[in-house]
């Protein structure tokens, strides 16, 4: 049974005439489910109470939820612990705001747990707070965890090591402060220094420490391949796929027909590419451009027809919604789907028919969208291209004088064919009109540095650059953004339940602090409230030496986006109504629009369960945020094991952020996070001026800025805190 079938039987159980709260074990005795699958029964409560469907009574008993039961002061969220032990409890839903309270308030405030009232609650957990009596004093609201409804996870990644004739795991990262007791590890053979997985038995609190058990153990610290494995289980990241998934996925490779059905639109004979990055290991998305009689353009955004091979309530789907996303670590891939569908049938390789979901969007000149029709088609590839080989062609294409111009762009005309030429000058021209069009209507554009680490072919790193977003992204980006919303105008107009991609507005609380912020900086700015504004903010900035820290600063005023059914546009994109529908290789709410248009397309009534797409898009949002940790972390961890075996190596630095402990700077050259101590400034004595952002020295002249240039030194790298120090050299002029 999936989840959200589960889930939907005990809703209709205990929303039942009648009902009276019992525990979650009678619940799963009711609806006859086996004694060794009672626990999701209790896990799939969990579930229901932090979204506030349901709600506990006392001694654990489960009733439906009610309108009232927030004024008791009891809220559910996510608790965050800091290092000093005391935390903060993000609410699942926004407080209740009193009318005494500023109209500009912000509902979604972080509510302070004190370390005393904290319990055993770990990062990421999902708990039940009281709210306390908030004091004049207290800057936001404050509590008390009195219940813990759903552990982030119980398996954690440390060293091991022995003290005093006991054994001990240092949990990886900052989430516990102290080493966890492991007991006797001798059943696992684990050696001092050795990554091993343990499995906490009871969390520490300050009030007892924890204790714990070892399950795994990875192998040396330092040695290669052990640093990814930690990753990987540090968060659950699914590797191998079950066998009756995989049997499925090779039935569907013998059962694959290449030729052209009668239900699908044939497109074999229209000019094709696809643009990818170089080292791209899966294809799902190709692109056909041509100008119509009326002097439109007709655009084609071919998507891999993943749905024809993962069916609903298959092997492979419940795999699929699971894993709800693939995960790109720096040195492999974990995918949502095996290879044999997401790197054969469904990729959409050069000169083999392949099918597709196509949606083709008309455009004037100007850029404005006349019609939207999505076919389910046959596509051949006329070409792959990458992102620099698109770069080089429309570089060379920009000169317009001189014979060897000429000669260059007839080499790459031969190169490509005149049809795949002429077809790259028009994706061009149209992408710019659609990129200026969107940023008229007030898209937001941030630039924030995406690293890449260079590893040999042992997986060791020999470097690390920032991606850059070129012209040839762009080109890619506007035409997928263009299908996405198209698609998703098409569903909202045919009154249909999906999956939208939502990004709501940030509040004015943290809109009035982001002003103060880049004021600060020395920007004259109006009020940020305004979307224009704020995209004046971000275009002023790019290549300036602030460009990072306000970028941050804007991206840390905004809400998450997440995947949900609620009617509400996409905030950043300035879109009204918006899905994701470009990636159903890796995007399980890609597919579940897939399977919606071919409902549609077939002429059948489509579910529109509401409630159960709610908790899908909670579903495909947290394993979208784990995938997005693990890979941030990861890369992390492999540039600090690059470093570690640099300490004193000096490169040019940025201040990125400044604190009363130090200053935080990124590498220019290679883009590695780290801390100037403000304890390894000698020359002065410093001290945070909060309201310039700046480490002020009692000297004249000394003072330390954001986006300041500086050159620095690799001091001390700490793999297991993932930590690194850097020592100040010199200012750059």
């Amino acid at each position: 049974m999936q989840n959200t079938d589960l889930e939907q039987k005990i809703l209709d159980h205990v929303n039942r005439p009648g009902y009276q709260p019992v525990k979650p074990r009678v619940i799963a005795k009711k609806l006859q489910v086996p004694k060794e699958q009672a626990v999701e029964v209790r896990r799939a409560v969990k579930r229901l109470v932090r979204g506030e469907q349901l709600a506990y009574a006392s001694d654990h008993l489960v009733r439906p939820a009610g309108p009232n039961d927030r004024k008791s002061g009891q809220i559910v969220g996510t608790f965050q612990r800091t290092q000093k032990g005391f935390g903060f409890v993000r609410p699942t839903a926004p407080l209740t705001i009193s009318p005494a309270e500023s109209a500009d308030s912000d509902k979604s405030q972080d509510i302070y747990i004190p370390a005393r009232r904290s319990a055993d609650a770990a990062t990421g957990d999902v708990v039940l707070v009281q709210l306390k009596r908030r004091r004049p004093r207290d800057p936001g609201p404050r509590g008390e965890i009195v219940e813990i409804i759903e552990r982030q996870t119980h398996q954690f990644v440390g060293a091991y090591f022995t003290s005093g004739g006991s054994s001990y795991v240092q949990v990886d990262g900052t989430l516990f402060a102290q080493p966890i007791p492991v007991g006797d590890p001798g059943a696992k053979n684990a050696q001092p220094d050795d990554k091993v997985v343990f499995e906490m038995v009871r969390f520490p609190s300050p009030v007892h420490d924890g204790e714990g058990v070892i399950t795994e153990v990875l192998g040396p610290r330092g040695k290669p391949g052990v640093d990814t494995l930690s990753i990987i289980r540090e968060f659950d990241l699914p590797e191998e796929f079950d066998e009756d998934a995989m049997e499925e996925a090779r039935l569907q490779a013998e059962q694959f027909d290449e030729s052209v059905s009668d239900d699908r639109l044939d497109l074999t004979g229209e000019t094709v590419v696809t643009i990818d990055p170089a080292d791209a290991r899966d294809f799902d998305d190709a692109i056909s451009l041509k100008q119509l009689d009326n002097g439109h353009w007709l655009l084609g955004v071919h998507i891999a027809d993943v749905a024809h091979f993962v069916r609903p309530k298959t092997a492979l789907d419940r795999q699929s919604r699971d894993r709800a996303t693939s995960v790109y670590l720096p040195d492999r891939v974990l995918p949502m789907l095996p290879e044999v569908i997401s790197n054969s049938l469904a990729s959409l390789q050069p000169g083999k028919p392949r099918y597709t979901t196509s949606a083709m969007l008309e455009f004037t000149d100007e850029g404005v969208r006349t019609s939207t029709e999505v076919h389910s088609a046959v596509i051949r590839s006329d070409k792959r291209l990458n992102y620099g080989q698109v770069d080089e062609f429309l570089a060379d294409s920009a000169q317009k004088h001189g014979q060897d111009a000429r000669a260059t762009c007839h080499a790459r005309a031969t190169r490509f064919g005149e049809k795949v030429h002429r077809l790259l000058g028009d994706m061009h021209t149209l992408a710019m009109t659609l990129r200026r069009r969107r940023m008229k209507h007030g898209a937001l554009e941030l630039n924030m540095p995406e690293v890449k680490v260079e590893l040999d072919r042992n997986g060791s790193v020999t470097g690390a650059h920032v991606e850059e977003n070129t012209v040839s992204h762009q080109i890619i980006e506007e035409f997928m953004l263009a299908a996405n919303e198209a698609v998703a105008e098409l569903l909202h107009e045919k009154g249909l339940h999906f999956l939208r991609r939502i990004h709501g507005p940030p509040t004015p609380r943290k809109l009035k602090a982001l002003t103060e912020f880049v004021k600060e900086l020395g920007f004259e700015v109006e009020n940020l409230q305004s979307r224009f504004e704020l995209q004046k903010l971000l275009e002023r900035v790019v290549g300036q030496p602030q460009q990072n820290a306000v970028n941050f600063a804007v991206l840390r005023s905004m809400q998450r986006a997440e995947y949900s059914p609620v009617e509400e546009g996409h905030y950043a994109l300035a879109s009204k109504c918006y899905c994701h529908f470009t990636s159903p290789i890796r995007r399980y709410p890609d597919l579940t629009v897939h399977r919606l248009i071919h409902t549609v397309l077939a002429g059948r009534k489509p579910r529109n369960d509401y409630d159960e797409l709610i908790m899908l898009g909670r579903h495909c949002s947290d394993r979208e945020q784990r995938a997005e940790s693990a890979e941030r972390d990861l890369t992390k961890l492999k540039l600090l094991h690059y470093l570690s075996e640099r300490i004193g190596e000096e490169m040019d630095v940025v201040v990125t952020g400044v604190e009363n402990f130090g200053l935080f700077v990124q590498g220019i050259e290679l883009p590695a996070e780290g801390l100037i101590r403000t304890d390894s400034l000698t020359d002065d004595y410093y001290r945070l001026d909060r309201a310039t952002h700046t480490l002020a020295g009692y000297r004249s002249g000394n003072v330390y800025r954001l986006g300041e240039k500086l050159r620095a030194a690799v001091a001390r790298v700490d793999l297991d805190r993932r930590e690194l120090d850097f020592r100040l050299i010199r200012r750059e002029a």
